[in-house]
Order: structure tokens, then C-alpha cells, then sequence
């Protein structure tokens, strides 16, 4: 079950003026099943998006790279679920461009124009043939309050659809933030087995995009982790339609550009939790909060070194307070220079550690009361300096390893 989501109310997502939404059933891989998506944007959209860091990406990853990459404006985004069209060489690009063919000759545009995305199981030819014959049925049922559907349309092992929306106000026009995420396994910051796509109707400069893009997917998708396996499939694709009728937005550090990039956080954000309460398996949800760093970069070090511990994951799920896990997880984190005499270390209220070992009155049963809770946060003190980060993890079940167990049957 997870952890403290619930499915999205669709009347809670707000529309995207310029975008509309459709969904059917090509039969990918369960006949039935709700999984091809295609998202129409009206001409004049801005697009960008980030990409996995795993070099054995999937044939759909390089083929929207290429087609971002070309400068051609993005009409349309084609996902499928079942099949997540990696590791199938050439073959796999040939389908991908096929059906990216496809879909601009149904909407008479040019391929480059279509940016496709697959999620699902791994080294099995996309039955492109199948996608292709349900394309003219998702564009039919294109609308633009479709959100809901389609964050239940892209879920593979995802046990709740995805979603989050938000209004706010730049130069008097009411703004949309909508977006849509799907991810339980393979979740490891650079990215992950996710598919993110968050919309605004705001106005903006499309030169701000691709810095807008990477912003937003350090301070979200980069900062969680369900197991500390990078897919071969992560993609996180943010749109402006420029329909919003302000004055446009020319730098990311006006007061208009800040609220914007702050309401599209949130959206952002809160997907990325989302997938870490839905993680495979999860009963617990853990913020792993690291203070003190000379530098960013070494929190979050430390911060994936406890996050990513299986021991420390375990140790979580059986509510087992054996904390010196995740000094150990400390310890081996990559910090060189490190003084164990000068860490703190916190479950929630209370104080466990101190100049490097138990302190004197933490008791056993107060770590347990507080490991027992859903939701839980670890607070890391180096004692270094003055730099923080955070990230949200899960713990390691029983039922993580079933449901990868029993995939692809």
C-alpha cells in the first residue's frame, strides 16, 4: 500500500490551455489495458526535457533527444506503457521513428515534431504495429481534461496515479501548473524508471527552457530514490504553452520568473514524493536530511549513501532502531576529511548520536516509537560548515522483492 497517497480527484487538475489529452487501449502487452497516451500541443508550445544518465538508454530516450536536439517545435508526445523499448538496438529505434511517423502523418506534422516515451519491461521488441493501429482512437478521445486519465494511463507496476496541480497569478492572469508522473521501481536520482510531464500555460521565453527543465529536476526527480537502480527510460519533459496572455517571462530571476519556477517546483516535488510513497513495496516514507556540509554535493553524498543502504531500508521496515547502519552508511558516504567526533544524529525529535557515538540518554524504545511511524526523517549533522540537502527515500519490504520477482509473469 502507499504511503499516505491518494489518487488524484480529476477536478482537482486543472487544464492546460493548449494542450489536450487523449488515452485508449493498444494491447501492448495486456489486451484491455489503458496504455497508449498521446498529449496534441497547439503551435507556439515550448518544450524541453531531461534524460536518463544511464548509457544503455532505451531507443525512445535517444530518439527525443535527436528530435530536441533538431530544433523543430514539439507538437505532440506519444507514450506507451508495457514495453519500455530498451535494449532492442536498432530494431527498437526503427519502431520508435515509425511511430513517430505515424502520428505526424495522422496529425500533419513532421516526425521531429513527436517526441515518443515507453515504460515497461526491458529487451522485448515494441509491437509498434499495435501502437500505430490505436493512434487514431487516442486522438479522437483527445480533451483537455483528460490529466487523470492519463496519470493512470502510464503507470506500470504504480499502484495510485501521479498527479498535482496548482494556479497562481504573473501580471494579473490566473497561470496553470499541471503535471503527471508515473515510477514505483528502478528509482535512483539521474533519473529513473519515471516519466514525468509537468505543463504551464504561463508565457515564457523559450530560451529558458532547457535551464528551467534541469532546475526543476534537481530540486524533484535528482532528490529521490526507491532502490539506487537508474533506468534505462527516465524522462521529464516540462511544456509552456505561452496561453496564458501576460507579458512574457525573460528571465528565471524576475519576481514573475521565481513564482513561476517555485509553483512549478511544487508540482514537480510532489510527484517525485509521490513515486517515493509509491515505491515497490513501501510501508514507510523517509526525508533524509543532511546539515552541516561544506558543500552541497557532500550532504547529498551522505544523504544517498543512508538512502540508498539496504541495510538501513530494512532496518526501516522492521522498525528496528539499529542505528549504527546508518553511521556506518555515514562513514563510507566518500568524505575523506571526515571528524565522527563532530556528528549528530536525529530520528525526528529525537537525539541518537553525539562526538561520535550513542548519546548518553537516547534510549532504545524512543528510536523505536519513532521508527514505527509512516513517515519518518533522519537529520544528519556533519559539522562542517554551513551546506544542507534533503532526499526522500522508502523502505526495503518484503513485497519489493516479489513484485520484481514475479515482472515480467
Amino acid at each position: 500500500m502507499p504511503v499516505n497517497l491518494s489518487p488524484p480527484h480529476p477536478s482537482s487538475l486543472h487544464p492546460i490551455a493548449g494542450v489536450r489529452i487523449g488515452v485508449t487501449s493498444a494491447g501492448v502487452r495486456k489486451v484491455g489495458r489503458q496504455d497508449l497516451t498521446v498529449v496534441l500541443l497547439d503551435e507556439g508550445a515550448a518544450v524541453a526535457g531531461v534524460f536518463t544518465q544511464n548509457r544503455f538508454c532505451a531507443a525512445p530516450v535517444q530518439v527525443c533527444r535527436e528530435h530536441l536536439a533538431a530544433g523543430v517545435a514539439v507538437r505532440a508526445i506519444v507514450v506507451n506503457t508495457g514495453n519500455a523499448n530498451a535494449g532492442t538496438g536498432e530494431d527498437g529505434l526503427a519502431r520508435a521513428r515509425a511511430t513517430c511517423t505515424a502520428l505526424g502523418d495522422l496529425l500533419k506534422v513532421s516526425p521531429e515534431s513527436i517526441l515518443p516515451f515507453s515504460t515497461g519491461v526491458i529487451m522485448e521488441s515494441l509491437p509498434s504495429d499495435r501502437i500505430m493501429a490505436a493512434l487514431p482512437a487516442a486522438i479522437a478521445a483527445a480533451k483537455p481534461d483528460n490529466w487523470a486519465l492519463a496519470a493512470e494511463g502510464i503507470m506500470t507496476t504504480d499502484t495510485v496515479p501521479k498527479a498535482s496541480s496548482v494556479q497562481i497569478t504573473l501580471g494579473g492572469r490566473t497561470v496553470s501548473v499541471t503535471g503527471i508522473a508515473k515510477g514505483a521501481g528502478m528509482i535512483r536520482p539521474n533519473m529513473a524508471t519515471m516519466l514525468g510531464y509537468v505543463a504551464t500555460d504561463a508565457c515564457i521565453d523559450p530560451s529558458l527552457m532547457k535551464a528551467l527543465a534541469l532546475e526543476l529536476a534537481e530540486g524533484s526527480f535528482n532528490r529521490v530514490t526507491v532502490d539506487g537502480d537508474t533506468s534505462t527510460n527516465d524522462s521529464f519533459v516540462v511544456i509552456a504553452t505561452q496561453k496564458a496572455g501576460h507579458a512574457p517571462i525573460t528571465s528565471l530571476d524576475s519576481a514573475e520568473g521565481r513564482a513561476l519556477r517555485d509553483a512549478m517546483l511544487h508540482v514537480s516535488r510532489t510527484l517525485a514524493q509521490a513515486i517515493v510513497r509509491d515505491g515497490e513495496g513501501a510501508t514507510k516514507f523517509i526525508t533524509v536530511r543532511v546539515e552541516g556540509g561544506r558543500t552541497p554535493e557532500e550532504c547529498r553524498l551522505v544523504a544517498y549513501a543512508i538512502a540508498h543502504s539496504p541495510l538501513v531500508k530494512t532496518a526501516f521496515f522492521a522498525s528496528d532502531p539499529n542505528l549504527g547502519r546508518i553511521l556506518a552508511a555515514v562513514g563510507y558516504a566518500g568524505i575523506t576529511d571526515l571528524d565522527q567526533t563532530k556528528i549528530d544524529l536525529y530520528l525526528d525529535d529525537v537525539h541518537v548520536a553525539t562526538q561520535g557515538g550513542r548519546r548518553a540518554d537516547y534510549r532504545e524504545e524512543d528510536g523505536q516509537r519513532v521508527m514505527k511511524q509512516a513517515e519518518i526523517t533522519v537529520r544528519v549533522v556533519l559539522g562542517r560548515g554551513h551546506a544542507a540537502d534533503t532526499v526522500w527515500t522508502c523502505d526495503f519490504s518484503h513485497e519489493y522483492v516479489t513484485i520484481n520477482a514475479d515482472y515480467r509473469s
